[in-house]
């Protein structure tokens, strides 16, 4: 006599839809909360965005200082209140804004090392798994990077204009933070250094690489000006401007003679061509 037994279903796991979503894998908001824990996870962020605050405060007080010896050595000539206020404010701005030029080479490294530190350690094959379609974990990193050297800009432009502002007012300057001429360029080299990092960000995805990455990041901040200051033709000359530091100086500099609207585009189109470039290589390359 045998035991007539009925089959029982295999037992299933329930499926996990709390984490990762059919298709194109994470909403783009769980993709910015993975960016922001991973970029604050390491100590390079926290170190780089600080070194942009210190540098900026220390070249403003030492931009201050090195103006105020100047103004007494010229003796009884040391009362600049006379001045017109758009020239009183163009030198505050100057000494407030002097460690963007400082700080943009900061932001640059931390935009390449946001994406190399992946490649190099191997978890950009844990995002790329997790993010499919890829592109929006490159969206993601892009937007938390610009973000956070965004507002470690303003904290840094503001910083250093109440430290050169006083400093300065021994000479008669008197400018007030909230004034239009003051707080936009204030703001625009803030922009200035979140769309850097956004640049560098890019270069990073293309090469893979953290020293080669550095290296032309740094190479077209510093020097490719210097290199098209050097050929002695026109066409040198008129390309000059567009070239993606001096573009960036009119987002804040009374000096330029590019308006800072054009600045903004100008840099905006090394961005966009840099990002979009990044993009297809992420899209095509394996990791």
């Amino acid at each position: 006599m045998t035991t007539l037994t009925h089959p029982t279903a295999p037992a299933t796991a329930p499926a996990d839809t709390s984490y990762v979503s059919a298709g194109p894998g994470l909403s783009f908001v769980a993709l910015i909360r993975s960016e922001w824990i991973k970029l604050w996870s390491v100590r390079s962020t926290v170190w780089s965005l600080s070194l942009v605050v210190v540098v900026s405060l220390g070249m403003a007080a030492v931009m201050a200082w090195a103006t105020t010896l100047q103004l007494a050595s010229m003796g009884g000539a040391t009362d600049l209140s006379v001045l017109p206020a758009a020239d009183q404010a163009g030198i505050v701005l100057q000494a407030a804004t002097f460690g963007i030029f400082f700080g943009q080479l900061i932001v640059a490294v931390l935009g390449v090392l946001v994406i190399s530190g992946e490649y190099s350690t191997g978890m950009i094959k844990s995002t790329l798994t997790a993010v499919p379609r890829r592109l929006g974990a490159l969206a993601a990193k892009g937007v938390v990077l610009f973000a956070c050297t965004f507002v470690v800009g303003v904290v840094s432009t503001i910083g250093s204009f109440l430290v050169a502002a006083p400093m300065l007012a021994g000479q008669g300057l008197s400018v007030s933070l909230f004034d239009s001429a003051v707080i936009l360029p204030l703001l625009g080299a803030s922009l200035y250094l979140g769309l850097i990092s956004v640049f560098a960000l890019g270069i990073g995805t293309i090469l893979r690489s953290a020293a080669g990455g550095i290296a032309a990041a740094l190479g077209t901040l510093l020097l490719l000006p210097i290199v098209f200051s050097m050929i002695p033709a026109q066409w040198s000359t008129d390309v000059s401007p567009y070239l993606l530091s001096n573009a960036g100086s009119a987002l804040f500099s009374t000096t330029t003679t590019m308006e800072p609207g054009q600045g903004v585009l100008v840099v905006l189109g090394w961005v966009v061509a840099v990002a979009g470039l990044a993009a297809v290589v992420l899209k095509k390359r394996d990791a």
